[in-house]
């Protein structure tokens, strides 16, 4: 018998990739925190809440029970960055020996300054894997072309879960560097919220395309220092997640940067539910700082999403920063 798939977060990202996971009508359950949500997902087959007009597939079961981790050998965890350490810890007393826990949310977690992958090793006691890319839930569950990159401890390991979500329109690239891909796709969040607020401010095209070059450049400096390969930041989940992450509203930070370059409130612009780059923000900056790494971009961020710097003073703040060289 095949074994199950748990998805755990009933957001949009883990409503298109319970779908995904569910081809060929393998059994996926789908944890959400909320039982009133669970039975409105079990009743209507769908998840109006957080990815509308997407039905459930058939082999999809929702569930508020934390222990239906123990029917998987895979998990997919989609919760937020913040929570990851909770989750790992209410879920580590019904896992399996030796599962496999792809971690699919991007951020780095404060206080502690933990990558998600070490929270996992340390608090589940999982095999730590990482899904990262460009990609938003409304394409793939479309079935719109999506290209990302699945990083574990090995690449044969790595290749094994690629097959779990592989699809037509799902591509997986795999790869073996676990903290570039992690590294990836928490600092792009960071710093599509400054491409958001200098669109937002109408600072034009040509500014915006500048400050994402920055912009990748600060996230390659400190990848490299925390042994990022470069060829993994140079691909889908450093570059591409950043290209695609700078230039649309469809990307929840963008849009919170938009939102913010226009005046509204940091409570407005939120609308109640901060993107994730507002709470790595602190500590992407803060390691960065403990490892001497230079961030200008990330700590204007930082201190705007914080309430410390008007918009309008970050703007002069890198604009009036001494010329220097490009690399």
């Amino acid at each position: 018998m095949t074994d199950a798939i748990v998805v755990l977060g009933a957001g949009a990202w883990g409503t298109a990739l319970a779908n995904l996971a569910a081809r060929g009508g393998r059994r996926v359950f789908l944890w959400a925190r909320n039982p009133a949500h669970v039975a409105e997902m079990t009743e209507t087959r769908a998840n109006a809440r957080r990815l509308p007009g997407v039905g459930l597939a058939a082999s999809v079961e929702p569930t508020a029970d934390i222990a239906c981790v123990g029917a998987a050998a895979t998990i997919l965890a989609v919760t937020p960055a913040q929570t990851m350490r909770e989750i790992a810890r209410a879920a580590r007393p019904h896992l399996r020996a030796s599962t496999d826990w792809i971690i699919c949310a991007k951020g780095i977690e404060r206080g502690a300054h933990a990558f998600l992958s070490d929270i996992v090793r340390e608090q589940a006691a999982a095999r730590p894997a990482i899904l990262s890319g460009p990609s938003f839930a409304a394409d793939v569950a479309a079935g719109l072309p999506t290209a990302v990159t699945l990083a574990a401890e090995s690449i044969e390991k790595a290749e094994t879960l690629c097959r779990l979500l592989d699809a037509p329109t799902f591509r997986l690239y795999r790869s073996a560097d676990i903290r570039g891909v992690e590294i990836g796709g928490a600092a792009k969040n960071v710093l599509a919220i400054a491409c958001g607020v200098a669109s937002g401010r109408g600072l034009g095209a040509s500014a915006v395309a500048a400050l994402t070059a920055r912009c990748f450049a600060e996230l390659t400096r400190f990848g490299r220092v925390f042994g990022a390969q470069p060829e993994t930041l140079m691909g889908l989940s450093g570059l591409g997640d950043l290209v695609l992450c700078c230039a649309t509203l469809q990307s929840r930070n963008f849009a919170l940067g938009h939102a913010l370059g226009q005046g509204q409130s940091l409570e407005k612009a939120s609308g109640g539910k901060l993107a994730e780059g507002a709470f790595t923000a602190r500590a992407l900056v803060e390691l960065a700082t403990e490892r001497g790494v230079e961030m200008p971009i990330a700590s204007v961020v930082d201190r705007i999403v914080s309430g410390d710097l008007s918009v309008d003073a970050a703007i002069d703040s890198l604009l009036l920063r001494p010329p220097k060289p490009e690399n």
